[in-house]
């Protein structure tokens, strides 16, 4: 477990704090060089992992967003037509056969490489974070299973193009569909919850060193506990440190000394009208009583 230990050091000093289950299938993932599926709600982390990855290991960062209807030409590659007319325009006046012309405007200078071809393509192995990849379709995963069974991608005008080096794959997912079977054997797999109280006071102190310990300490168990309410959207990370530095900025020192301003400071977690209805002045005291 020493290689764990130590990633869980090198990942604090880029500010990403993890706990022991999520750097042990990260140090799994970079060892066997196998892609790291990471499920769980929006909002606890999972793609500050593969920013936070690229930091520590010095290499690029490739993002590929996923939505519905995402097709290859936006996920692999494309053919740059515009340029393709111009050179065919171009060699009209010239003695130049189709067949020659054919070769030269599909070469890689017309090819427009997206995330996962550029992945693939460079020199020092990359980050290769697929983001949200329940939110394409089920199509889009058969263009996924190549490139992580075999790092390869076919292109039928060029052939096989395999990979200069191998990236480091994440794939987060939100969980709002099923994945195939098939793109899930072909990874490692973490479920990513909410941080406990612990775990989210240090994630604070280490984005938020300005700040009180004992405003900190508060903050991590009113978001557990308003986490546990009933609400449209649970607040996740990212909005935990915006209210960290909202209540800083308002001069709060405790939850229980200001209520006004903690009630006004809840816009940084509550993002929905229902929520905010719900997260009445008495559900605000109660929280922060129960924090302090």
């Amino acid at each position: 477990m020493d290689a764990v230990t130590d990633l869980k050091s090198r990942l604090a000093a880029v500010n990403y704090v993890a706990d022991d289950t999520l750097a042990t299938a990260l140090a799994l993932a970079i060892d066997l060089k196998r892609p790291l599926l990471l499920e769980g709600e929006a909002g606890v982390g999972k793609t500050e992992i593969a920013k936070a990855l690229s930091t520590l290991l010095e290499t690029r960062l490739i993002r590929l967003q996923c939505y519905e209807g995402l097709d290859a030409n936006a996920a692999i590659y494309e053919w740059n037509y515009q340029r393709q007319l111009l050179a065919i325009k171009a060699s009209e006046h010239e003695q130049t056969s189709a067949a020659d012309i054919e070769r030269h405007i599909f070469s890689e200078t017309y090819l427009l490489k997206r995330p996962l071809l550029q992945a693939i393509s460079e020199a020092k192995p990359a980050v290769l974070l697929i983001d949200e990849v329940d939110r394409a379709d089920e199509a889009f995963e058969a263009y996924l299973l190549e490139i992580l069974s075999d790092f390869q991608i076919t292109i039928p005008e060029l052939g096989t193009i395999s990979a200069v080096s191998v990236p480091h794959v994440v794939l987060t997912s939100n969980g709002s569909r099923d994945l195939s079977d098939a793109l899930r054997r072909r990874c490692l797999y973490s479920y990513v919850d909410y941080p406990d109280p612990e775990r989210e006071l240090a994630i604070i102190l280490s984005h938020r060193p300005d700040i009180e310990e004992r405003l900190a300490v508060q903050i991590s168990r009113f978001v557990r506990a308003l986490r546990k309410e009933d609400l449209e959207k649970a607040p996740g990370i990212a909005e935990t440190l915006d209210w960290a530095a909202a209540l800083t900025g308002l001069g709060v020192s405790s939850l229980d000394h200001d209520p006004d301003a903690v009630q006004a400071s809840l816009i940084c977690l509550l993002k929905t009208e229902a929520d905010a209805a719900a997260v009445t002045r008495e559900v605000t005291s109660r929280l922060a009583g129960e924090a302090a």
